[in-house]
């Protein structure tokens, strides 16, 4: 079931709203989100929208360049991300989400490690 949560970063400076289903709550295995450890929940195209904290925002990309990772630059937290496989969505960082239970949420694996051995990059 779809439903709208505000997600916040640790200082407060980042403040997001996303609609998603729980059902979409991922881990994955790459390079980057093994050392994030985030639980992520994927929003369709149009579902995520910033209401504070651009300047704040700092992106991270790197392999192919396609995935843009999203952290607050004064705290430092993952906040969201654009993911390779499908640039047209956000995924959000489940701990970040006002009014849920993160450690209640039952989350799929993506193989995302596998999409680097692809074109022979590792990270």
């Amino acid at each position: 079931m779809i439903n709208t949560y505000k997600g916040i970063c640790h200082c407060g400076g980042v403040i997001f709203t996303v609609a998603t289903d729980l059902a979409s709550a991922l881990r994955c295995n790459c390079s980057i989100c093994q050392r994030k450890g985030a639980i992520m929940l994927a929003g369709e195209p149009g579902s995520f929208r910033l209401e504070n904290g651009k300047a704040l925002l700092r992106c991270y990309q790197f392999n192919s360049h396609v995935a843009e990772h999203y952290f607050c630059g004064h705290c430092g937290i993952y906040t969201h991300h654009k993911p390779r496989s499908n640039p047209d969505i956000f995924r959000v960082n489940a701990g970040c989400l006002d009014d849920l239970d993160y450690f209640s949420l039952e989350a799929g694996l993506n193989d995302g490690a596998s999409l680097g051995r692809m074109d022979g990059v590792k990270r």
